[in-house]
């Protein structure tokens, strides 16, 4: 039987991995994502399908956290690697209002609709706000950037909100187990806020940016002045997320943030010595000659280092997301379909998220659009998946965990399907209405210039 059931998984794998090859150019023609087609997947071989993939979530608990948690960290660390505007450019303050003004307000207000909608005690709800606060990185990917020059505000607040919120939100789930005698939180919450909210967030930022500078520095000086620690970009990328994770944790200090802002450095430290270059003229570089010569090359060395790292993170994160997906699909069967969990859902997509994003957001340069269009796109995933199986692992299950998983699973499963549907054609829309508008910019300057 084992023999029978370890070859089923193979030939499960094979088509997995088969449909994510042969699906991505089907999928930008049709109003349909990946992830919907994973999910099907993990409903067809789990529970409600035919029962080839068992899972308990309880019980297999720390698994589960592991395995969201190796997604969410390679999807961080390339979400830092994208975003190659500099820090001064006041775009940054954008991500940054959301992962902290539009991410307390999300947090109190979920948790709100759940004491009303679901009668959770408060440390209940504030958890409950704390999983489902944070947009996912890991599959919010066809609305993010795919270019590390791409500087639109809409992409870049989406990729910038999804790489600090999934760490910022840490603070609350450990406030949330705190109020249910699960976390020590100090005299009026002293403690909570000078180690769980203070120094976990300044200490991962803090570490990752030491260790991604300090990486990429001596690999840059390394291939440039010695022409050594050429190739296996693959293992830089691995062994600079596991030192970044590993030691940030040592410190007691958020690694979600340390993953993030390590892939931050890495590719700011890239852009202080290439400058305005753009990253795809190194792209074009490497494919032009061999790659050995571009990684040593002194003009395009930190580029091409960088370009090496990003894409092959990616490749990681999408077998991650795949994973992940299939087995959120396998767990529906613990979702929760009643009507009041259908409300709250309805409540966070269409009024928690709307209100947070243009509270968080009032007085930016953002457009009308791009405020409705991020509000729309703060997809639930992955990152959520983590911090419910870490609140499980930290005495959960014994209280409220059974009626959290099912709004929680449901929760996801609404924001893929209907985010999934959605996302071609309006980023689509979107994208060609940009080009749009910066044709009739272009044509304005030029008639302006004419008439001078």
């Amino acid at each position: 039987m084992l023999a029978l059931t370890f070859t089923y998984w193979f030939v499960v794998a094979g088509l997995l991995l088969t449909l994510m090859a042969l699906a991505g150019s089907v999928l930008r023609r049709l109003p349909l994502s990946a992830a919907q087609l994973y999910l099907l997947v993990g409903v067809g071989i789990g529970p409600l399908g035919v029962g080839l993939l068992m899972i308990d979530p309880i019980e297999q608990a720390a698994v589960l956290e592991r395995l969201a948690e190796v997604a969410v960290i390679l999807s961080l660390f390339a979400a830092g690697l994208k975003l190659r505007t500099p820090l001064h450019d006041g775009r940054w303050r954008l991500p940054l209002r959301l992962a902290t003004v539009s991410m307390v307000i999300t947090v109190g207000l979920v948790a709100l609709a759940g004491s009303l909608l679901l009668g959770l005690p408060i440390g209940a709800a504030i958890l409950l706000g704390a999983v489902l606060a944070p947009t996912d990185p890991v599959l919010a990917s066809d609305v993010q950037i795919t270019d590390p020059d791409d500087r639109d505000r809409l992409r870049f607040s989406l990729t910038g909100e999804a790489g600090f919120n999934d760490g910022a939100a840490f603070p609350f789930i450990m406030l949330g187990l705190g109020l249910l005698g699960l976390h020590e939180l100090g005299a009026y919450g002293w403690r909570w806020i000078a180690v769980d909210l203070v120094w976990a967030v300044v200490g991962g930022l803090g570490v990752g940016a030491l260790l991604g500078l300090a990486v990429g520095r001596l690999v840059v000086y390394l291939r440039r002045e010695h022409k050594e620690a050429v190739g296996l970009d693959d293992f830089l990328a691995l062994g600079l997320v596991a030192l970044s994770y590993g030691l940030a944790l040592l410190v007691h200090s958020y690694a979600f943030l340390a993953v993030f802002a390590a892939g931050l450095a890495l590719r700011f430290e890239e852009r202080r010595h290439t400058g305005e270059r753009p990253a795809e003229d190194v792209e074009a570089m490497a494919l032009g000659g061999e790659a050995e010569e571009v990684a040593v090359d002194a003009k395009v060395a930190p580029a091409y280092m960088a370009s090496a790292v990003l894409g092959f993170v990616e490749q990681l994160e999408r077998i991650g997301g795949v994973v992940l997906v299939v087995l959120v699909g396998a767990l529906l069967t613990y979702a929760d379909f009643s009507l009041a969990a259908f409300a709250f859902v309805g409540v966070l997509l269409f009024v928690i998220r709307p209100v947070a994003v243009r509270m968080g957001l009032l007085g930016s340069p953002t457009t009308g659009l791009q405020r409705h269009l991020i509000a729309w796109f703060g997809l639930r995933g992955i990152g959520s998946i983590y911090y419910l199986m870490y609140a499980e692992n930290h005495g959960v299950y014994d209280l409220f965990s059974g009626q959290i998983l099912g709004v929680v699973l449901l929760a996801i499963t609404a924001s893929v399907v209907l985010h999934g549907f959605s996302v071609t054609p309006v980023m689509r829309w979107y994208a060609r209405r940009a080009k749009g508008q910066e044709r009739a910019a272009h044509a304005m300057e030029i008639q302006a210039d004419s008439e001078s």
